[in-house]
């Protein structure tokens, strides 16, 4: 395996780490143990553990179920922003450990960095999606995470250049999107923006808003 696809791969483990630690461990493992990929990589293969991915399983699981609780799937997103950066940079360096030294630490610096960027993007969709007081949204965006992480992280073995280019254009729209839902948001707490009256029309500012006159009965 030449250093690039080494490093490639590496760079996937760490952006589906960055989405979701402890879906990716998983996936990795039951993966790898179920002969659909691998054998994994340096001490990548330490995430084929029963233990390990018993461990992170029910993490998932429970974190699945926390994250549809409205306020609670905030704060445990922001929580996981010291957990998940310094955790995929750890996995991006051990895809590559068999490596030399110089890749070791360009897994760890980039895979850290992608591993940043993903996080932080799904940490402000999810702070947009959790001012919906049900928990719909924040399910559907769990299963939504679910098959982006597993697709990645089983992909990347078979297509490392294709699966990472189609993710960081995936990550691209998403910030896209979560900058476009924000300011919408932000119109709307402010005042700025509200929708017209009638289903059809199109949404207008509150400021230049005049309410209607109702007709003197006289």
């Amino acid at each position: 395996m030449g250093s690039l696809t080494a490093l490639v791969q590496a760079l996937g483990v760490a952006y589906a780490s960055g989405v979701n630690l402890y879906a990716t461990v998983a996936v990795l493992g039951a993966a790898t143990r179920a002969g659909w990929i691998g054998p994994l990589p340096g001490a990548l293969e330490a995430v084929t553990s029963p233990w390990v991915i018993g461990i992170a399983g029910a993490l998932y699981l429970f974190e699945f179920a926390a994250t549809l609780v409205p306020g609670v799937a905030s704060a445990w997103e922001t929580f996981h922003s010291i957990i998940r950066p310094p955790a995929a940079a750890a996995l991006a360096a051990a895809t590559v450990l068999h490596g030399d030294a110089l890749l070791v630490i360009l897994a760890a610096l980039l895979g850290g960095g992608l591993a940043v960027t993903t996080h932080v993007t799904k940490l402000g969709f999810r702070y947009a999606i959790d001012t919906s007081p049900e928990p719909v949204t924040n399910g559907a965006a769990n299963v939504a995470e679910l098959g982006i992480v597993a697709g990645l992280a089983i992909f990347v073995w078979q297509h490392p250049f294709v699966s990472l280019a189609v993710a960081l254009v995936a990550l691209v729209l998403m910030i896209l999107l979560v900058r476009r839902i924000w300011r919408t948001l932000r119109r709307v707490f402010t005042g700025h923006w509200m929708p017209g009256c009638g289903l059809l029309q199109q949404p207008r500012s509150s400021l230049g808003y005049t309410p209607a006159i109702e007709a003197d009965d006289d």
